[in-house]
């Protein structure tokens, strides 16, 4: 693979600014949230238009050079780290809400838009986006899409493949087409909802239509505190059993409690060793009528203090907290691993007594923090990287969760991706058949695996190919592992 040819037509395409190809250019793209893995590219191009991107995959295409779309660069599953000599396509300048409607409750926009940049166009029609990742400050809407984020109210409004409504896409040949549209009524297969979520393997958005809500009438928030984790996560369940549809419930463990209180102050209780967050949302009537039953199940689960959020200032005190615990863990560890299993709601504290089992087993401490709505787990799994053979330990850690997930029904992801840090447990979760299918499905849409090449389902003829322990690009000295 050689990627000077192309590099020489890209100066044509563009300035020397936007071309980047010098190592301290090169160097902080070399990984993304998921440091573990780095890899260095021929060169970097960051377009401001679509026409550029086109130009530049149909360059790619044209020399079979592998290329990686890029946002913000917080993939926590290694998904937006670069390949090994090709090329880099960063969407950060294509920033611009193409259109916005509020009447028909739709924005367009393209791959660089900020995430909460949306909601902050739309609040003054009483408008919002709602997948709501903890980056939502920074993370960018064409990493949303590929990844089909969540975030802490994917309980009752689901997830980003729910809210996109069609999508401009230019695949890995070069080819622009239209998927979707503007409506919620689709007509033939649902290829929107196949694009969103591929970790990029089926090509690049150029413009994203996005589906947006009323903001909800009210907001009602309650924090309680229990003195064991997996009571916590048994609420979950009671919670959901009873009929109640929260727009969100959280749950965060002492360790990610200690580290947010020192980060940000928010004033959880001292002595818990769980919290539950749960909100209620909607309109008031419904809000009132929720209340009453909400507050009988959580003192039935075994809360022993429950706390309501008085006003808007302490509700998003609240939140700021819980979303700000993957940063705060780093106050506790020079390193960690955010991990990315489901398992059902009814598993929620089996799976936490185990996890809790297998910290204490490897010594290695671990945080919890997800969406316990939807059984996400988020353990933070921390480790020192300069002491050799913590990395491995602490993936070998995160490997026993990932397996933990699939015995008890589970997934080895819900928001974060396979990327490059789980295929090797594509072949425990799926099937032979299942993974050739995939195959066939990718091999069909880019026969050459140009785009974003060797995450998800890497560098494969066959699934046969995907084992476990290093993975098959760092074999080849694809990438490299620190």
């Amino acid at each position: 693979m050689n990627a000077s040819e192309l590099l020489e037509q890209l100066q044509n395409l563009y300035p020397p600014d936007r071309l980047l190809t010098r190592p301290a250019q090169l160097a902080p793209y070399e990984s993304d949230g998921l440091t573990a893995f780095r890899a260095r590219p021929a060169g970097i191009v960051l377009p401001e238009t679509q026409d550029e991107v086109i130009q530049t995959v149909r360059l790619c295409y044209h020399h079979e050079i592998p290329f990686v779309a890029r946002g913000s660069g917080t993939s926590l599953s290694g998904g937006s780290v670069p390949i090994q000599d090709g090329l880099l396509i960063g969407l950060n300048r294509m920033n611009r809400i193409l259109r916005y409607e509020p009447n028909q409750r739709i924005a367009v926009v393209e791959p660089g838009v900020i995430n909460l940049a949306v909601s902050q166009r739309a609040s003054g029609d009483d408008l919002y986006y709602a997948p709501d990742p903890s980056s939502g400050p920074v993370c960018t809407l064409g990493g949303n899409v590929a990844f089909n984020s969540g975030g802490a109210h994917c309980l009752k409004y689901g997830m980003t493949a729910n809210h996109v409504l069609g999508l401009k896409v230019v695949l890995p040949n070069g080819e622009v087409c239209q998927l979707g549209g503007d409506s919620l009524e689709m007509v033939g297969p649902d290829l929107t909802g196949m694009f969103v979520g591929s970790e990029g393997l089926f090509g690049i958005a150029l413009e994203i239509t996005l589906r947006l809500l009323p903001k909800p009438e009210v907001y009602y928030t309650i924090q309680a505190a229990y003195d064991s984790l997996a009571k916590a996560g048994d609420a979950v369940s009671l919670v959901v059993a009873s009929g109640l549809l929260p727009g969100a419930m959280e749950i965060m463990d002492r360790l990610s409690l200690d580290a947010v209180e020192a980060a940000v102050g928010v004033g959880y209780p001292s002595d818990a060793k769980a919290i539950l967050i749960v909100e209620l949302e909607g309109i008031a009537e419904e809000v009132e009528a929720e209340k009453p039953r909400l507050h009988e199940v959580i003192e039935r689960s075994g809360a022993y203090l429950v706390e309501v959020a008085k006003d808007e200032k302490q509700r998003l005190k609240i939140w700021t907290g819980r979303k700000s615990a993957f940063s705060a863990v780093g106050r506790l560890s020079p390193d960690f691993i955010v991990q990315d299993g489901v398992v059902p709601r009814t598993k929620l504290g089996e799976s936490l007594a185990e996890i809790d089992r297998l910290s204490r087993e490897y010594d290695i401490r671990v945080a919890n923090v997800f969406h316990a709505g939807d059984g996400n787990l988020h353990p933070l799994i921390m480790y020192d990287g300069r002491q050799p053979g913590a990395l491995e330990r602490a993936e070998s850690l995160a490997g026993e969760i990932l397996r933990l997930c699939i015995r008890l029904g589970g997934s080895i992801t819900g928001e974060h991706g396979v990327g490059l840090e789980k295929c090797g447990y594509m072949r425990e979760m799926f099937g032979e058949s299942d993974l050739e299918f995939m195959f066939e499905l990718r091999r069909a849409v880019d026969p050459l695996q140009l785009a974003n090449r060797g995450k998800m389902l890497p560098l494969a003829e066959a699934p046969a190919l995907m084992t476990r322990g290093a993975h098959p690009l760092e074999k080849q000295g694809i990438i490299s592992r620190e």
